[in-house]
């Protein structure tokens, strides 16, 4: 027997495995299955085994995962959803990617560098909902009246993000530290006013006391956090910016509190004109507060990084008009399913992907695909969700809804490369693992140095250059500086319909010297038409050798084939049932119709037939061939007796595109299944000087691995089944939007609009992000690297310049923040 639970807990593919590892070995349990996505696992036992026993084994392995039966894992989710009604997608991760692409259900911190957890933007359902003035906890889908007080139910506010909400935490804490720390820093900055006027008030002593008291709301209530990701990063050795924040801002502080407390225990060294010894309260709530001011601009400035998925998520909308026997019902998104009849009125957004079905329109594309100009579109055009439509109504029939619909899929792959890991990061991630030791070390002997050598009093100078090379020291930048810049441009890339899989694919598309393209579909558009149908045998005619060639087709998904069943159809042919019918990869189709063999396809396939083509034959389809036409040979019983020639016209952007690839020193290689004669008509058309012609996949994957063994860094770009090898071989695999689904899923890049011109795009954005994410590291190196020799006071002997603590946390604040401005600027990058 076979039972199905939900699994909550999981976040990796890690977690996906140990939870498998578990259950197998539960006594009874023959074999397991996890889904890490659905968040379920199908359990094969001989016999029924108890919940509970499944339960004590995740519990003894910490309690990190939990499971349940269907229907109770229905009502969990339900209930959590209503419990976190506002909390956002319940998708977080870490902007620094310091555990890959791990993912958390909750805001937080992140275990590893203590960074605040950024919220996925995600495509969910958001319907409007309605509420009572008089009771805010009624909450209804639809309008009506309170069932309670009887008043009208108001649409409610929209709940804010769990970004928005961590940002106003954030903005109010830091309130809060400036209306504290601003009379901490008057009071400090007094001292050096001669003949200080607040000492004719009280002592200096009590003034120490105030600036105490002060810190302490700065300290425990607005800038706590700090001190808690420091101390979790020194208790789990995983040292990062908040190690050296909290070593450097709690040294201050502490020493300060001491210093009022146990005076007598310093030195003369520590201590001032009138008794008391040096305080440092301001200089860690000045440091604290800059830090946090740091947090609040780059939780502002990261919110605009996803700016690209934001825009995509508005064009979904919320309703939609179904077509129910004949009357117009307002629907809601999610209850549209697959096969209803939908109408578009003008202006309004599509709702999910179809087909049109009645009617026509031009339809704004721009915010999928990047095209500016509205496409036309009549009954039997696709039209995807979030499109607008222009100024005239049409039907459609829904083909694709929910998750399945191109803007769903769009923002879920843009979420995902955003998550992933560029190879160039890993130079960060070496030099950062060693930074924070590193720090530490510099600031001991910086400490020690001063002490020993330094001016008096030296023990001062040595305590606060220490602090200051703890303080400007940022890992935080050098970590930013590759996953924002791959943000940025990957959502740049969606906006002008360039989807990228994986953040490893747009650094290797700037690598790129060799492209490999298809030519039906890719170069050419990919929707043949019937040029000529040609009879070689007197016995039959022309209709007859079409009405087999339909029967046949009729059973492919070639291009070709859908153009010559078109045809027929328009011809009013009859077509015949055909028996054994079989497709060979890369040749043709056979099959045997009214006892008649019939065999169509390229040369290969009269072959495999062993049918035989005379001279005259193939002379008379290379006039066909020679002005790019592609030619298919019918054969009868192993006879050829016909064929037909189908014409299909190269992009108009294809010549455009191949010339601008080859300016960027690109060499364009076309292979294509098609005959020698029409892929050079093709290639003289583009001015391509190298192609193949007559090449299956396994020739396509062949040619592709030569090229790699001879040191080439290769794109592939193709839309069709019999691309997906070499799509998948390819460092870099790029599908055209409009070929199948399995091309696009063996591809690394997806171009929407499905023509070469978004290849030029893509070698432009990777070019541009990877130049932007070298200036973000040298940026954040080449700051630590000045800025640490600088906060130890190398520049003091020369010059006498010292760097203030908290000169140091404003700069290490604002450098953060500085990576991010530099990355935002691709937002401008133009990319035609």
């Amino acid at each position: 027997m076979e039972h199905l639970y939900h699994i909550h807990g999981m976040t990796c593919q890690g977690c996906r495995k140990h939870v498998e590892e578990l259950l197998s070995g539960v006594e009874g349990v023959s074999s397991v299955s996890v889904d890490l996505e659905k968040g379920e696992a199908r359990v094969s036992m001989s016999s029924h085994i108890a919940l509970g026993r499944f339960e004590e084994v995740l519990e003894k392995d910490g309690g990190r995962y939990s499971i349940h039966k269907e229907k109770q894992a229905v009502e969990d989710k339900a209930k959590m959803k209503k419990e976190n009604r506002g909390m956002g997608t319940g998708t977080f991760y870490c902007p620094m990617h310091c555990e890959g692409e791990k993912t958390y259900d909750a805001p937080g911190d992140c275990p590893v560098c203590g960074m605040d957890l950024v919220e996925e933007q995600q495509l969910s359902a958001s319907s409007e909902e309605w509420t009572c003035p008089m009771h805010p906890e009624v909450v209804k889908d639809e309008p009506g009246s309170c069932p309670i007080c009887g008043m009208e139910l108001v649409p409610k506010e929209p709940d804010l993000s769990a970004e928005e909400k961590s940002y106003r935490a954030l903005r109010r804490k830091l309130w809060w530290a400036v209306t504290f720390t601003l009379p901490i820093f008057l009071i400090a900055m007094s001292e050096m006013l001669p003949e200080n006027p607040l000492y004719d008030l009280m002592h200096q002593k009590y003034w120490n006391a105030v600036q105490f008291i002060l810190s302490l709301p700065v300290v425990f209530y607005a800038t706590w956090m700090f001190f808690e990701r420091a101390y979790r990063s020194i208790s789990t050795w995983k040292l990062n910016m908040f190690t050296l924040i909290g070593i450097g801002a709690g040294v201050a502080w502490i020493f300060s509190v001491l210093a009022m407390l146990f005076p007598d225990f310093f030195p003369a060294q520590f201590k001032t004109e009138s008794g008391t010894v040096h305080m440092y309260f301001e200089a860690a709530t000045v440091i604290l507060t800059l830090v946090l001011m740091g947090q609040v601009l780059e939780a502002r400035a990261h919110s605009k990084t996803n700016t690209a998925v934001k825009e995509l998520l508005k064009l979904a909308p919320n309703k939609a008009i179904k077509m129910v026997d004949g009357k117009e019902v307002e629907v809601r998104i999610e209850d549209i399913e697959i096969g209803d009849i939908l109408k578009v009125k003008p202006g309004e957004k599509i709702p999910v992907d179809g087909q049109i079905t009645q009617g026509g329109s031009s339809v704004d594309e721009s915010m999928i695909t990047g095209e500016p100009i509205p496409a036309d579109k009549g009954e039997g055009d696709r039209v995807s969700s979030g499109t607008i439509n222009g100024n005239q109504s049409f039907l459609m029939k829904a083909e694709k809804v929910g998750s399945d619909t191109l803007l769903a899929q769009i923002i879920t792959m843009v979420n995902q490369a955003s998550r992933s890991r560029a190879p160039i990061q890993n130079l960060a991630d070496k030099v950062s693992a060693y930074f924070v030791p590193i720090v530490v070390i510099v600031a001991v002997i910086t400490f020690g140095i001063w002490a020993l050598w330094g001016p008096e009093p030296a023990y001062v100078y040595a305590l606060v250059n220490a602090i200051a090379v703890l303080i400007i020291a940022c890992p935080c930048a050098l970590g930013l500086a590759t996953p924002m810049s791959v943000m940025v441009g990957v959502g740049k890339g969606a906006q002008n319909g360039v989807l990228i899989k994986n953040a490893e694919a747009l650094e290797k598309m700037n690598q790129v010297d060799t492209l490999v393209v298809d030519k039906t579909g890719t170069i050419t558009e990919g929707k043949p038409t019937v040029d000529t149908v040609g009879s070689f045998d007197k016995a039959y005619s022309e209709d007859q050798i079409l009405s087999w060639i339909v029967s046949l087709n009729r059973n492919s998904e070639h291009p070709l084939a859908e153009a010559t069943v078109i045809y027929g159809e328009e011809k009013g042919v009859t077509s015949g049932e055909v028996e054994n019918f079989n497709a060979v990869t890369g040749k043709g189709v056979e099959g045997s119709v009214n006892s008649k063999q019939l065999a169509l396809g390229n040369r290969k396939m009269m072959e495999y037939a062993q049918a035989s083509l005379s001279d005259r034959m193939q002379e008379k389809a290379g006039e066909f061939q020679n002005a790019g036409k592609t030619v298919s040979y019918l054969a009868a019983d192993g006879k050829v007796i016909g064929f037909v020639a189908l014409g299909d016209k190269v992009k108009a952007s294809s010549v455009k595109a191949i010339r601008e690839l080859k300016g960027m020193g690109i060499q364009v290689i076309m292979l294509t299944g098609d005959n020698e004669r029409t892929a050079r008509a093709v290639a003289g058309e583009l001015d391509l000087s190298d192609f193949r012609a007559g090449m299956l996949p396994e020739d396509k994957l062949k040619e592709l691995e030569r090229l790699q063994a001879e040191g080439r860094t290769v794109a592939m770009a193709g839309d069709g089944i019999n691309d997906a090898p070499a799509l998948a071989r390819s460092d870099v695999g790029i599908a055209m939007g409009t070929g199948t689904d399995v091309a696009i899923e063996s591809a690394a890049i997806t171009l929407v609009k499905g023509d070469l011109g978004g290849i030029v795009k893509a070698r432009n954005l990777s070019r541009s992000v990877m130049k932007n994410i070298r200036q973000n590291l040298f940026f954040a190196l080449i700051y630590n690297t000045l800025g640490v020799p600088v906060a130890a006071g190398v520049l003091y002997p020369y010059l006498g310049i010292l760097l203030s603590p908290m000169i140091a946390a404003a700069a290490m604040s604002f450098s953060s923040v500085s990576v991010i401005a530099n990355a935002l600027r691709l937002r401008s990058t133009q990319l035609d």
